[in-house]
């Protein structure tokens, strides 16, 4: 199955149809990446998803060649030449031998958390591994479809992953936080994908009196921590019922509870404030 998931895309400055979609194009050279989640026909955190592909750019040294502006200007187009209002739309910069880019722009198929996700959480597993660059969201096939294996055998939302120190850095795609008390934790960013979620909850926790820290936690002590949530432009902010066989109360914890509302309300106001 095709990853492009509607009826058009754009290939550089061209409207195709989706049966002219060359997935081999995303197992070439390298590709800088970003998901972005469309609401109300509007792109969510447009602006900092932008930075953060100009972040992956500069710590993979690899040129764009197109604008902030120019970007924005396609992913508009892609939103209204396919009249969707709801999904996720992937842009890509595709680098290749012989100076042969490809930029792409494409609808892939989402799947958020139901209602009862949130009220209860979800179940993960551990997944011992780690990104070949933490901070640039590169695609990488053949991990991703390593971790995928595992949680759809374990029946799982989502792997956390472990370093080989033994420590949680982030989820296999989405980022995560664990409470502690009143104290709220995630891995240092320098072990991680600059979450665009992830930073927003971050200065949502600080504007609300909340104290984030950026720390190395050790898998083993997980069973001392009160709660854990997952981050990212699907999930949002989702509790975490179980890692393996360790079980935890996260949505019924009022650190969760109070970040999940404050994250609702920035995502209403970013999308009543898109211009």
């Amino acid at each position: 199955m095709s990853e492009c998931f509607s009826k058009y895309f754009i290939c550089n400055s061209e409207v195709k149809e989706s049966e002219e979609f060359d997935e081999n194009i995303l197992h070439k050279g390298k590709s800088l990446y970003e998901v972005i989640r469309i609401v109300d026909g509007k792109p969510l955190f447009l602006d900092k998803h932008l930075a953060r592909m100009n972040n992956s750019s500069r710590v993979s040294k690899l040129n764009l060649w197109l604008s902030k502006d120019q970007v924005k200007e396609k992913i508009l187009q892609l939103i209204k030449i396919n009249k969707v209002s709801i999904g996720n739309i992937k842009f890509l910069f595709n680098f290749q031998q012989e100076n042969t880019n490809i930029f792409m722009c494409y609808f892939v198929k989402h799947h958020y958390p139901n209602l009862q996700d949130y009220e209860n959480g979800v179940h993960t597993i551990l997944y011992h591994g780690e990104r070949e660059n933490p901070n640039a969201k590169i695609i990488n096939a053949d991990f991703r479809t390593m971790v995928d294996k595992e949680i759809v055998s374990s029946n799982a939302f989502e792997a956390i992953l472990v370093d080989r120190n033994g420590h949680i850095t982030e989820g296999s795609k989405s980022n995560i936080f664990m409470i502690k008390g009143k104290n709220v934790l995630t891995a240092p960013l320098k072990d991680v994908l600059p979450g665009v979620t992830r930073n927003v909850i971050m200065d949502l926790c600080k504007k609300n009196g909340m104290d984030v820290k950026e720390e190395k936690v050790s898998c083993d002590s997980l069973e001392n921590l009160d709660a854990l949530f997952i981050s990212g432009t699907s999930p949002k902010v989702l509790p975490i019922r179980s890692i393996d066989k360790i079980n935890f109360k996260s949505a019924e914890n009022e650190v969760v509870l109070k970040i999940m509302k404050a994250y609702d309300k920035a995502l209403k106001d970013d999308i009543s404030n898109f211009i």
